[in-house]
């Protein structure tokens, strides 16, 4: 293994990044994923009943969370991102997944903020906040199958093959 390799899978702070193999960004990321999902649920189904207030009002409050839990998700994955060495595919894929998951942020914060500008929600959600969540989410899903090639096809912050043969052995 190479000490480019070996330098991903350990954390720059044990104590901020989590240890060893138990990366606490992946699992900060599920707060606003599960989050976001869950307002598009909620937007959509402000158009089939017949009282959407509630739906609409916490579809706003789902959007909050969501950005809340990607600051503290983003925090976590800066550290991470500097565990990778420059100049290196793993790094440049971490670039653009930040980027990215940036930009989704950036977009959620927007739609809330467009949300409560009108007065707060008022009946089913409107067509431009929708679509917004709906390119947000395609964009994070853009960005989630990176994050997925960092871990499972770079290894970035998962332990390496000997650690994990442990888990085989009789």
């Amino acid at each position: 293994m190479t000490s480019d390799m070996q330098q991903a899978k350990h954390p720059v702070s044990a104590m901020l990044a989590g240890p060893y193999g138990h990366p606490f960004h992946p699992i900060l990321v599920t707060v606003p994923i599960g989050a976001w999902v869950a307002s598009l649920v909620f937007d959509i189904s402000s158009h089939v009943v017949d009282d959407p207030q509630f739906l609409a009002r916490g579809a706003v409050w789902l959007i909050a969370v969501g950005v809340l839990g990607a600051l503290a998700a983003a925090m976590v994955g800066f550290l991470d991102l500097f565990a990778i060495p420059t100049g290196t595919s793993a790094f440049r894929t971490g670039l653009v997944h930040m980027s990215l998951n940036l930009t989704v942020t950036v977009a959620f914060a927007l739609d809330f903020w467009w949300r409560l500008s009108r007065g707060g929600p008022q009946g089913a959600v409107p067509p431009g906040p929708l679509a917004l969540s709906i390119a947000a989410l395609a964009v994070l899903t853009v960005s989630g199958y990176l994050g997925g090639k960092l871990a499972y096809r770079y290894g970035v912050r998962v332990a390496d093959e000997t650690t994990q043969a442990t888990g085989y052995q009789r």
